[in-house]
Protein backbone atom coordinates (compact mmCIF):
# COMPACT_ATOMS: atom_id res chain seq x y z
CA UNK A 1 0.00 0.00 0.00
CA UNK A 2 1.50 3.64 -0.90
CA UNK A 3 1.30 6.31 1.73
CA UNK A 4 1.01 9.83 0.70
CA UNK A 5 0.07 13.41 2.25
CA UNK A 6 -3.03 14.56 2.84
CA UNK A 7 -2.86 18.87 2.36
CA UNK A 8 -6.38 20.12 4.01
CA UNK A 9 -6.99 23.43 2.70
CA UNK A 10 -9.21 24.02 5.79
CA UNK A 11 -6.56 24.41 7.90
CA UNK A 12 -3.65 25.82 6.38
CA UNK A 13 -2.85 28.94 4.54
CA UNK A 14 -1.46 28.64 1.10
CA UNK A 15 2.16 29.28 1.85
CA UNK A 16 1.81 26.38 4.61
CA UNK A 17 0.41 23.95 2.16
CA UNK A 18 3.54 24.50 -0.43
CA UNK A 19 5.17 24.02 2.24
CA UNK A 20 4.33 20.71 3.19
CA UNK A 21 4.03 19.27 0.17
CA UNK A 22 7.91 20.01 -0.59
CA UNK A 23 8.44 18.36 3.03
CA UNK A 24 6.60 15.58 2.25
CA UNK A 25 8.17 14.86 -1.25
CA UNK A 26 11.57 15.09 0.48
CA UNK A 27 10.36 12.85 3.26
CA UNK A 28 9.23 9.91 1.34
CA UNK A 29 5.60 10.33 0.66
CA UNK A 30 4.65 9.03 -2.64
CA UNK A 31 1.47 11.38 -3.64
CA UNK A 32 -0.41 14.32 -2.47
CA UNK A 33 -4.36 14.48 -1.90
CA UNK A 34 -5.37 18.06 -1.71
CA UNK A 35 -9.10 18.84 0.08
CA UNK A 36 -11.37 21.63 -1.96
CA UNK A 37 -13.28 23.43 0.59
CA UNK A 38 -14.97 27.20 -0.08
CA UNK A 39 -15.45 27.43 3.58
CA UNK A 40 -13.76 24.88 6.87
CA UNK A 41 -15.47 22.92 8.89
CA UNK A 42 -15.52 25.94 11.92
CA UNK A 43 -13.84 29.17 12.14
CA UNK A 44 -10.75 27.38 14.24
CA UNK A 45 -9.25 26.07 10.80
CA UNK A 46 -9.30 29.14 9.42
CA UNK A 47 -8.94 28.42 5.91
CA UNK A 48 -10.03 27.97 2.40
CA UNK A 49 -7.52 28.57 -0.43
CA UNK A 50 -8.68 27.80 -4.14
CA UNK A 51 -7.82 24.21 -4.75
CA UNK A 52 -6.91 24.91 -8.41
CA UNK A 53 -4.58 27.90 -7.42
CA UNK A 54 -2.87 25.60 -5.25
CA UNK A 55 -2.46 22.81 -7.75
CA UNK A 56 -1.11 25.26 -10.34
CA UNK A 57 1.56 26.55 -7.40
CA UNK A 58 1.99 22.73 -6.34
CA UNK A 59 2.94 21.71 -9.51
CA UNK A 60 5.96 24.29 -9.59
CA UNK A 61 7.56 22.88 -5.76
CA UNK A 62 7.27 19.39 -6.39
CA UNK A 63 6.96 16.37 -8.33
CA UNK A 64 4.54 14.37 -6.58
CA UNK A 65 1.11 13.08 -8.27
CA UNK A 66 -1.50 15.38 -7.08
CA UNK A 67 -5.36 14.45 -6.47
CA UNK A 68 -8.46 16.33 -5.35
CA UNK A 69 -10.32 14.93 -2.19
CA UNK A 70 -12.31 15.78 -3.43
CA UNK A 71 -13.77 17.98 -5.72
CA UNK A 72 -17.55 18.71 -5.83
CA UNK A 73 -18.23 19.09 -10.02
CA UNK A 74 -22.59 19.44 -9.52
CA UNK A 75 -23.44 22.57 -7.64
CA UNK A 76 -21.11 25.12 -7.29
CA UNK A 77 -19.36 24.79 -10.15
CA UNK A 78 -20.75 23.17 -13.56
CA UNK A 79 -18.59 20.52 -14.84
CA UNK A 80 -17.68 22.29 -18.03
CA UNK A 81 -15.42 24.56 -15.72
CA UNK A 82 -13.85 21.48 -13.76
CA UNK A 83 -13.23 19.82 -16.97
CA UNK A 84 -11.27 23.01 -17.99
CA UNK A 85 -9.13 23.51 -14.23
CA UNK A 86 -8.75 19.43 -14.01
CA UNK A 87 -7.43 19.52 -17.85
CA UNK A 88 -4.99 22.48 -17.05
CA UNK A 89 -3.46 20.33 -14.17
CA UNK A 90 -3.17 17.77 -15.81
CA UNK A 91 -0.93 19.61 -18.23
CA UNK A 92 0.81 21.43 -15.42
CA UNK A 93 1.65 18.27 -13.34
CA UNK A 94 2.66 16.42 -17.01
CA UNK A 95 0.11 13.42 -16.78
CA UNK A 96 0.77 12.99 -12.52
CA UNK A 97 -3.21 14.55 -11.88
CA UNK A 98 -6.12 12.59 -10.90
CA UNK A 99 -9.37 14.11 -10.49
CA UNK A 100 -11.70 13.06 -7.28
CA UNK A 101 -14.88 13.76 -7.18
CA UNK A 102 -18.15 13.78 -4.96
CA UNK A 103 -21.13 14.29 -4.24
CA UNK A 104 -20.24 17.21 -1.96
CA UNK A 105 -21.45 18.83 1.04
CA UNK A 106 -23.76 21.63 1.84
CA UNK A 107 -20.93 23.66 3.50
CA UNK A 108 -19.54 24.50 0.46
CA UNK A 109 -22.04 23.93 -2.05
CA UNK A 110 -25.07 26.54 -0.81
CA UNK A 111 -22.70 29.54 -1.49
CA UNK A 112 -24.72 30.72 -4.69
CA UNK A 113 -28.24 30.14 -3.02
CA UNK A 114 -28.55 27.00 -4.80
CA UNK A 115 -31.36 24.24 -2.92
CA UNK A 116 -29.19 21.53 -1.66
CA UNK A 117 -30.58 18.55 -3.63
CA UNK A 118 -31.28 15.52 -1.91
CA UNK A 119 -28.81 12.43 -2.01
CA UNK A 120 -30.13 10.92 -4.94
CA UNK A 121 -30.22 13.62 -6.92
CA UNK A 122 -26.72 14.66 -5.94
CA UNK A 123 -25.60 10.89 -7.04
CA UNK A 124 -27.78 11.46 -10.29
CA UNK A 125 -26.30 14.68 -10.51
CA UNK A 126 -22.43 13.14 -10.11
CA UNK A 127 -23.06 10.80 -12.43
CA UNK A 128 -24.02 13.21 -15.26
CA UNK A 129 -20.98 15.88 -14.62
CA UNK A 130 -18.31 13.13 -15.02
CA UNK A 131 -20.08 12.21 -18.12
CA UNK A 132 -19.76 15.51 -19.44
CA UNK A 133 -16.31 15.93 -18.32
CA UNK A 134 -15.13 13.01 -19.72
CA UNK A 135 -16.52 14.69 -23.11
CA UNK A 136 -15.13 17.64 -23.01
CA UNK A 137 -11.89 16.04 -22.56
CA UNK A 138 -12.38 14.53 -25.96
CA UNK A 139 -10.59 17.67 -27.30
CA UNK A 140 -13.57 17.79 -29.60
CA UNK A 141 -17.19 21.05 -29.85
CA UNK A 142 -19.20 20.05 -27.35
CA UNK A 143 -22.85 20.06 -27.04
CA UNK A 144 -24.99 19.22 -24.28
CA UNK A 145 -28.75 18.86 -23.23
CA UNK A 146 -28.82 16.89 -19.92
CA UNK A 147 -31.22 16.30 -17.43
CA UNK A 148 -28.89 19.00 -14.96
CA UNK A 149 -26.30 20.70 -17.21
CA UNK A 150 -26.64 22.23 -20.78
CA UNK A 151 -23.40 22.80 -22.25
CA UNK A 152 -23.54 25.45 -25.65
CA UNK A 153 -20.64 24.87 -27.86
CA UNK A 154 -17.88 24.30 -25.74
CA UNK A 155 -14.23 22.91 -26.64
CA UNK A 156 -11.11 22.71 -24.46
CA UNK A 157 -7.77 23.25 -26.31
CA UNK A 158 -5.48 22.55 -23.61
CA UNK A 159 -5.02 19.29 -22.99
CA UNK A 160 -2.69 16.71 -21.43
CA UNK A 161 -1.59 13.57 -23.23
CA UNK A 162 -2.86 11.62 -21.11
CA UNK A 163 -6.20 12.51 -19.71
CA UNK A 164 -6.86 12.59 -16.20
CA UNK A 165 -8.43 9.52 -14.10
CA UNK A 166 -11.32 9.75 -11.68
CA UNK A 167 -11.83 8.60 -8.46
CA UNK A 168 -15.31 8.93 -7.25
CA UNK A 169 -15.80 9.20 -3.61
CA UNK A 170 -18.29 6.82 -2.02
CA UNK A 171 -19.31 6.69 1.89
CA UNK A 172 -22.52 4.67 1.45
CA UNK A 173 -24.04 1.66 -0.46
CA UNK A 174 -25.80 3.70 -3.07
CA UNK A 175 -22.61 6.11 -3.44
CA UNK A 176 -20.18 3.36 -3.58
CA UNK A 177 -21.90 1.72 -6.73
CA UNK A 178 -22.13 4.77 -8.82
CA UNK A 179 -18.34 5.05 -7.72
CA UNK A 180 -18.08 1.53 -9.33
CA UNK A 181 -20.25 2.32 -12.24
CA UNK A 182 -18.53 5.23 -13.21
CA UNK A 183 -14.90 5.51 -12.03
CA UNK A 184 -11.83 4.49 -12.49
CA UNK A 185 -10.86 4.27 -8.97
CA UNK A 186 -12.58 5.16 -5.38
CA UNK A 187 -12.17 7.20 -2.71
CA UNK A 188 -12.85 7.14 1.57
CA UNK A 189 -11.80 7.94 4.60
CA UNK A 190 -13.18 5.29 6.64
CA UNK A 191 -11.21 1.64 7.13
CA UNK A 192 -14.24 -0.17 6.51
CA UNK A 193 -13.60 -3.43 4.17
CA UNK A 194 -17.01 -4.18 3.05
CA UNK A 195 -16.91 -0.70 1.07
CA UNK A 196 -13.64 -1.69 -0.60
CA UNK A 197 -14.65 -5.36 -1.48
CA UNK A 198 -18.30 -3.85 -2.86
CA UNK A 199 -15.91 -1.27 -4.90
CA UNK A 200 -13.78 -3.85 -6.26
CA UNK A 201 -16.20 -6.89 -6.46
CA UNK A 202 -18.64 -4.10 -8.67
CA UNK A 203 -15.53 -2.44 -10.82
CA UNK A 204 -13.82 -5.41 -11.49
CA UNK A 205 -11.08 -4.29 -9.17
CA UNK A 206 -9.98 -1.21 -9.66
CA UNK A 207 -7.93 0.88 -7.10
CA UNK A 208 -9.12 2.37 -3.85
CA UNK A 209 -7.47 4.87 -2.08
CA UNK A 210 -7.96 6.18 1.71
CA UNK A 211 -7.44 9.72 3.61
CA UNK A 212 -6.34 9.50 7.25
CA UNK A 213 -5.35 12.28 9.90
CA UNK A 214 -3.11 11.98 12.93
CA UNK A 215 -2.04 14.92 15.34
CA UNK A 216 1.47 14.74 15.91
CA UNK A 217 2.39 16.34 18.97
CA UNK A 218 5.01 15.98 21.72
CA UNK A 219 2.28 13.66 23.70
CA UNK A 220 -0.81 12.11 22.97
CA UNK A 221 -2.21 14.52 25.39
CA UNK A 222 -1.27 17.67 23.50
CA UNK A 223 -1.81 15.43 20.02
CA UNK A 224 -5.74 15.43 20.91
CA UNK A 225 -5.77 18.99 22.59
CA UNK A 226 -5.36 20.24 19.19
CA UNK A 227 -7.41 17.60 17.22
CA UNK A 228 -10.25 18.33 19.88
CA UNK A 229 -10.02 21.86 18.70
CA UNK A 230 -9.77 21.74 15.35
CA UNK A 231 -11.24 18.81 13.82
CA UNK A 232 -14.27 18.11 16.43
CA UNK A 233 -16.87 17.37 12.94
CA UNK A 234 -14.59 14.43 12.44
CA UNK A 235 -16.99 13.01 15.44
CA UNK A 236 -20.18 14.12 13.85
CA UNK A 237 -22.10 10.78 12.79
CA UNK A 238 -24.01 10.19 10.01
CA UNK A 239 -25.34 12.62 6.90
CA UNK A 240 -24.38 15.80 9.09
CA UNK A 241 -20.84 16.85 7.86
CA UNK A 242 -23.18 16.90 4.32
CA UNK A 243 -26.14 18.59 5.61
CA UNK A 244 -25.30 21.50 7.67
CA UNK A 245 -24.81 24.58 5.27
CA UNK A 246 -22.14 26.98 7.16
CA UNK A 247 -19.09 26.80 9.54
CA UNK A 248 -21.45 27.86 12.45
CA UNK A 249 -23.75 25.12 12.26
CA UNK A 250 -20.73 22.59 12.27
CA UNK A 251 -19.57 24.40 15.24
CA UNK A 252 -22.85 23.90 17.14
CA UNK A 253 -22.93 20.21 16.46
CA UNK A 254 -19.81 19.48 17.15
CA UNK A 255 -20.42 20.91 20.62
CA UNK A 256 -21.86 17.58 21.20
CA UNK A 257 -18.13 15.36 20.55
CA UNK A 258 -16.85 14.97 23.82
CA UNK A 259 -13.20 14.78 24.04
CA UNK A 260 -13.57 11.04 25.33
CA UNK A 261 -14.85 10.56 21.87
CA UNK A 262 -11.68 12.51 20.37
CA UNK A 263 -8.89 10.47 22.37
CA UNK A 264 -10.52 7.18 21.07
CA UNK A 265 -10.56 8.18 17.46
CA UNK A 266 -7.44 9.86 16.73
CA UNK A 267 -3.88 8.65 16.46
CA UNK A 268 -2.20 11.39 18.41
CA UNK A 269 1.21 11.94 20.31
CA UNK A 270 4.76 10.40 18.93
CA UNK A 271 4.15 6.64 19.61
CA UNK A 272 5.40 5.07 16.26
CA UNK A 273 3.03 1.80 17.03
CA UNK A 274 -0.15 4.12 17.06
CA UNK A 275 0.31 5.16 13.70
CA UNK A 276 1.70 1.70 12.27
CA UNK A 277 -1.59 0.35 13.71
CA UNK A 278 -3.98 2.71 11.82
CA UNK A 279 -1.79 2.49 8.30
CA UNK A 280 -2.04 -1.51 9.02
CA UNK A 281 -6.22 -1.13 9.62
CA UNK A 282 -6.28 0.74 6.07
CA UNK A 283 -3.85 -1.92 4.07
CA UNK A 284 -6.00 -4.50 5.96
CA UNK A 285 -9.28 -3.34 4.67
CA UNK A 286 -7.91 -3.31 0.92
CA UNK A 287 -7.12 -0.16 0.65
CA UNK A 288 -4.12 0.46 -2.38
CA UNK A 289 -3.47 3.89 -1.07
CA UNK A 290 -3.45 5.69 2.12
CA UNK A 291 -3.19 9.35 2.09
CA UNK A 292 -2.55 11.17 5.81
CA UNK A 293 -3.03 14.78 7.07
CA UNK A 294 -2.03 16.15 10.29
CA UNK A 295 -4.05 18.12 12.29
CA UNK A 296 -2.41 21.20 14.33
CA UNK A 297 0.93 22.84 14.34
CA UNK A 298 3.59 20.47 14.59
CA UNK A 299 3.10 19.27 10.39
CA UNK A 300 6.92 19.89 10.08
CA UNK A 301 7.93 17.24 12.90
CA UNK A 302 4.91 15.13 11.43
CA UNK A 303 6.35 14.79 8.38
CA UNK A 304 10.32 14.27 9.21
CA UNK A 305 8.71 11.80 12.12
CA UNK A 306 7.21 9.65 8.90
CA UNK A 307 9.92 9.92 6.87
CA UNK A 308 12.65 8.57 9.57
CA UNK A 309 10.16 6.39 11.49
CA UNK A 310 6.93 5.38 9.93
CA UNK A 311 6.95 4.98 5.66
CA UNK A 312 9.99 2.63 6.36
CA UNK A 313 8.75 1.11 9.01
CA UNK A 314 5.62 0.85 7.15
CA UNK A 315 6.96 -0.36 3.88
Amino acid sequence: MEIGYFLSCEEYGPDELLEQAAAAERAGFTGLWVSDHYHPWNDEQGHSPFVWGMIGALSRVCSLPVTTAVTCPTVRVHPAVIAQAAATAGVLLDGRFRLGVGSGEALNEHILGDPWPSVDRRLEMLEEAVAVIRELWSGEVVSWEGKHYRVDHARIYDLPETRPEIYVSGFGPKAIDVAAKIGDGFVNTAPEAEAVRRFKDASGGKPAQAGAKVAYASSAEEGWEHAHRLWPNAGLPGELAQVLPTPEHVEQASELVTMESTRGSVVAGPDPERHLAQIAAYREAGYDALYIANMGPGYREMIDFYGEQILPAAG
